[in-house]
């Protein structure tokens, strides 16, 4: 029996996806109100094929509780959040799980942590807590990293498709976590260390996060001497060695707008590079506010409770709203007592702000300058819709019907 703990966008399809190729399955998270959904039948959000491998799964046998249970293996999707003023990783969430897993677990019981950690966080805070607890690591429990790599709105085809990294330190328990592995995934599932995939994981991240950085600092050099950085980001496209990514209004979500800080408080004085894209990119939502500011002036609008930022979620067609740039926007508005703009998202049911619209039409009749922060398929096929609205349009999808970064 395999025991996932922490099921929110990682532990849940994976969980789902290892009891339809037949393994036993307990899904446990310490949120009841989860739990009781799931075993009523119903998803706790939104990704296309979850609802089915969720019928699938529970036909297979699967249980979802707020116990841990008494087995061999184990594997831990809690999240990692990071501390904002020393920018080091807060490993409270898995240190709790693995504290509670030792405490019940089979003798030799795989702990695999597929969360996002910094590297060390294995060697500096789980590997402690184990032999402070009159453990054996290697004998009483084994510990092993592999780390995700999916992607919300594409969340199934990832699991089943991407490589994974299996670190362990033997190659006899990295092999048997990479035959659990290999139950569902048709990608490489690659053996090395702890630290190596513990590095590796943000690695990947960061990469990412300074390649947009790059596309955002083109679009604030590009908007201080009046070019388009679209068009200059298309023509450079173009040389077979370039491939330069999209501004937009900020990054979000719970990879990339957290992973690189760990290389930053870790490495304090060497992630330079890391540390000036984690600012560009932290500085997009105040950019936009700043955009706002200008079309309003040079329109004239003085009532600024007649502007709408289309789109809460933190990418198009999900409905993760982790870290959000539109979120980010709203604070930066709180800070300075400004009444907050109007919101509206297709994808998010419940209040999450305090002016939030739940109807298109509705929130389209209340404003006249939309700034559009997520490219929904919703808003990407409105052209018409918008017609006699000021448009800001963050995500480059109306080209010169609207003003861009």
């Amino acid at each position: 029996m395999v025991n996932v703990i922490g099921l929110g966008y990682i532990g849940l399809p994976t969980a789902l996806v290892l009891a339809s190729h037949g393994i036993d399955v307990v899904g446990t998270d310490i949120n009841e109100s989860v739990v009781n959904k799931l075993n009523e039948g119903h998803v706790t959000f939104k990704e296309e094929g979850l609802e089915e491998l969720l019928v699938e799964a529970k036909k297979n046998g699967i249980q979802f509780s707020v116990e841990y249970k008494k087995t061999n293996i184990y594997i831990i999707a809690v999240p990692t959040p990071y501390n904002k003023s020393s920018k080091k990783i807060d490993p409270d969430n898995i240190l709790d799980a693995v504290n509670t897993i030792v405490s019940i677990c089979e003798h030799g019981a795989i702990i695999i942590i597929e969360s996002t950690v910094s590297p060390s966080t294995v060697d500096r805070y789980i590997r402690p807590l184990i032999s402070n607890r009159g453990m054996i690591i290697g004998q009483d429990v084994h510990i092993v990293h592999a780390p995700e790599r999916i992607l919300p709105g594409n969340m199934l085809y990832e699991l089943e498709n991407n490589s994974r990294t299996i670190g362990a330190d033997s190659k006899e328990i990295g092999e048997n976590v990479k035959k659990l592995y290999s139950v569902f995934c048709k990608g490489e599932i690659i053996l090395t260390d702890i630290r190596t995939a513990e590095m590796t994981k943000v690695v990947e991240n960061t990469y990412r996060d300074i390649n947009i950085a790059f596309a955002n600092e083109l679009a604030k050099i590009c908007r201080s001497d009046d070019m388009d950085v679209y068009e200059i980001i298309r023509i450079a496209n173009m040389h077979p060695r370039v491939s330069i990514m999209q501004p937009g209004p900020g990054v979000g979500g719970h990879c990339i707008s957290v992973d690189p800080w760990f290389l930053v408080g870790d490495y304090p004085g060497l992630a330079n590079i890391v540390l000036t894209a984690r600012n560009i990119n932290d500085s997009m939502p105040e950019f936009v506010l700043g955009r706002i500011h200008e079309i309003t002036n040079e329109h004239r609008m003085t009532d600024i409770s007649r502007v709408g930022l289309y789109g809460l979620t933190y990418k198009d067609n999900v409905d993760d709203i982790r870290e959000s740039p539109t979120l980010q926007l709203l604070e930066l508005q709180r800070r300075h007592l400004a009444k907050e703009l109007k919101v509206y998202d297709p994808y998010i049911k419940e209040r999450v702000v305090a002016n939030q619209y739940f109807d298109f039409y509705e929130f389209l009749a209340n404003i006249d300058f939309i700034v559009i922060m997520v490219a929904h398929d919703e808003i990407v096929t409105s052209t018409s819709k918008l017609n006699g609205k000021v448009i800001l349009d963050t995500k480059n999808i109306y080209g010169l019907k609207s003003y861009k970064l």
